[in-house]
């Protein structure tokens, strides 16, 4: 229970956070281009906090629903004006001022990812190296010879100096369908060019597990077969084994690390396991029955015992990417183009059936992913709120009406005709774009709802 709270208010703070801003960037501008605010809201419904400006007259308003916001207008087309107010309505407004005062929402939300990505570049980001543990056999990496040790620089263009850097420098790139060539320094300290076929990549699911589709995954510490912490009650703990304790082998079975360790008994729900143990000097044997413990469809064993980490072992598995101010906001803008740029490719790609629907991701997906960012520390969770804020000025600027882009694409058919459209054919946008949103919400939501039952 103490969890779903944790996150439903994740996601609601993250939601308050970046309607406020994208609200705020109309605001903004409709106030510096003389356009009358009737009402600022973060929300809908039932107004819970109600303000009205002293100075300006503006109502700001936080509502019951935290699914959207809304900036409301002086304007003609939504009630009469009076006579000595109607300079400031919206409608009478030059065509470029209209145009401005829409664009500034989404152009707010992706000046809040650059100055979020700017006060992480400035701060440090810390990071998985991009060195490669594994190679799959038989797979698109092993047939570019890529190897363990490999240490990824580059993919195509795209520095990667941490595992992010190069899963998202792969999802950019993957998307040309073309031969990917990347830099990377080998164990020996040479640095070559691996190209990975264009064709093999095509055919690769749309999904942040690129990387892990390639045959590629990242190199990890190995942690000894020590046991760190036990759960009172569970069956090491009721078997007599202790903190500190180092598992040398099961039923004559040499366990080398903490994963052999896992695998032998996450495999024997129920059954009797004779562990051997080194306790300082001394050897002993426990009896321990795993715990079945259901996963999924399938049924694995615990006993309740976690790993004892060594001090400094992830140091060297680890770097901090830290840049200088004006370093910072040249990355921050980069990185914000080229999110964009990619969202905007994967909606290309869906509408013509060559990405899959398992690309979008509805209220729970982000809910859920708002709750475990948070949990994780403020530079993940800030990192979250910069993709879904790049997300909302991407889908807001998409020429669907209802939405900004709408709006922006009713002003460049005025500007070719000269005249504004008839509010009967606003009208007729208006309810294709609310058709088209629910479609579209409802997709979102039927493929939240199956990655849940999955």
């Amino acid at each position: 229970m103490q969890g779903l709270l944790y996150t439903v208010g994740s996601f609601i703070v993250a939601l308050a956070i970046l309607i406020a801003v994208h609200e705020f960037g109309h605001f903004w501008a409709a106030r510096r281009l003389g356009v009358k605010v009737l009402r600022f809201s973060i929300g809908f419904g039932k107004p819970l906090l109600r303000h009205v400006g002293s100075r300006d007259g503006t109502e700001y308003v936080l509502a019951a629903i935290p699914l959207g916001g809304y900036v409301k207008m002086l304007d003609e087309q939504e009630g009469p004006v009076p006579a000595a107010e109607q300079h400031l309505a919206f409608n009478r407004q030059p065509l470029w001022k209209r145009c401005v005062i829409v664009t500034a929402g989404p152009f707010f939300n992706f000046l809040f990812a650059v100055l979020a990505y700017w006060a992480i570049f400035v701060t440090g980001d810390v990071g998985t190296r991009a060195v490669i543990g594994e190679v799959v056999p038989q797979s698109t990496a092993a047939e570019a010879r890529f190897a363990p040790g490999d240490e990824l620089l580059a993919v195509g263009d795209r520095p990667t100096p941490t595992w992010e850097a190069a899963v998202f420098a792969l999802m950019a790139e993957v998307l040309n369908g073309e031969d990917l060539a990347v830099r990377v320094r080998d164990e020996s300290g040479l640095e070559t060019v691996r190209v990975l076929n264009g064709d093999a990549l095509a055919g690769l699911p749309d999904d942040p597990a690129l990387l892990s589709n390639l045959g590629l995954s990242p190199a990890r510490p190995t942690l000894p077969a020590v046991i760190g912490a036990l759960t009172p009650g569970d069956p090491a703990a009721q078997a007599g084994l202790r903190p500190g304790d180092h598992v040398r082998a099961i039923d004559d079975e040499s366990i080398t690390h903490w994963g052999d360790l896992v695998e032998v008994v996450q495999a024997h729900p129920g059954r009797l396991l004779r562990l051997e143990v080194a306790r300082g000097s001394e050897r002993h044997e426990f009896l321990v029955i795993p715990r079945a413990v259901q996963l999924g469809d399938r049924e694995i064993g615990r006993i309740g015992a976690a790993a004892q980490v060594p001090p400094h072992l992830f140091d060297k598995y680890q770097t901090e990417v830290r840049l200088g101010p004006v370093a910072a906001l040249s990355a921050a803008v980069g990185k914000t183009a080229d999110m964009s740029l990619l969202m905007l490719r994967v909606i290309g790609r869906m509408l013509i059936g060559k990405a899959s629907v398992e690309n979008l991701g509805g209220p729970i997906s982000i809910a859920e992913t708002a709750g475990k960012t948070a949990s994780y520390g403020l530079v993940y969770f800030v990192k979250f709120l910069a993709v879904v804020s790049i997300s909302l000025g991407v889908l807001n600027l998409l020429p669907i009406p209802i939405l900004d882009g709408g709006h922006l694409l009713y002003f460049a058919i005025e500007a070719i005709k000269g005249s504004p459209l008839s509010e009967q054919m606003q009208l007729h946008g208006q309810r294709i774009g609310l058709a088209l949103l629910a479609a579209l919400m409802t997709l979102a939501f039927y493929v939240d709802i199956s990655r849940l039952l999955d």
